[in-house]
């Protein structure tokens, strides 16, 4: 028995549209990330690109369960010493619609010179307009 190894530079890749309105993000976020991943794929190797690309518009307009909206945090050091600074969602949102979205899907990628190419491979917009029609993408529903 031969076993079939599929070089990443002959994976045909495809293009998906994520519509997040009115969707949860951590859901829009794990489907995101498979597609990136390539797991939704028969020829799936988990060291190699074998994903697709993927667009995920009205990424403001998703919605979060519970009191996050005002509660969830997002953290950054400027790496001096006391210079912790925290955002809360709903001022993120105002500041930057798509931060969260590209926040959340990146935890979900590998570290690592594969996640960071992987992370290129999508496009996030805080409005329902993008500039990839050229590529006519899928429409995935979550």
């Amino acid at each position: 028995m031969k076993t079939i190894f599929v070089k990443p530079l002959t994976v045909q890749k495809k293009w998906y549209l994520i519509d997040a309105e009115g969707k949860e993000l951590g859901r829009v976020a794990v489907a995101a990330a498979r597609i990136l991943r390539g797991k939704n794929k028969p020829e799936y190797v988990p060291h190699q690109d074998m994903g697709d690309f993927v667009i995920i518009i009205n990424a403001e307009k998703a919605a979060l369960t519970g009191n996050k909206y005002e509660d969830k945090m997002y953290y950054h050091h400027s790496g001096y010493p006391g210079g912790l600074r925290e955002t809360n969602y709903a001022d993120m949102i105002k500041r930057k619609p798509e931060f969260p979205m590209e926040h959340a899907v990146k935890g979900m990628l590998p570290r690592g010179p594969l996640g960071r190419t992987l992370f290129t491979h999508m496009k996030v917009y805080a409005g329902a307009k993008h500039s990839q029609e050229a590529q006519q993408p899928i429409t995935v529903e979550i």
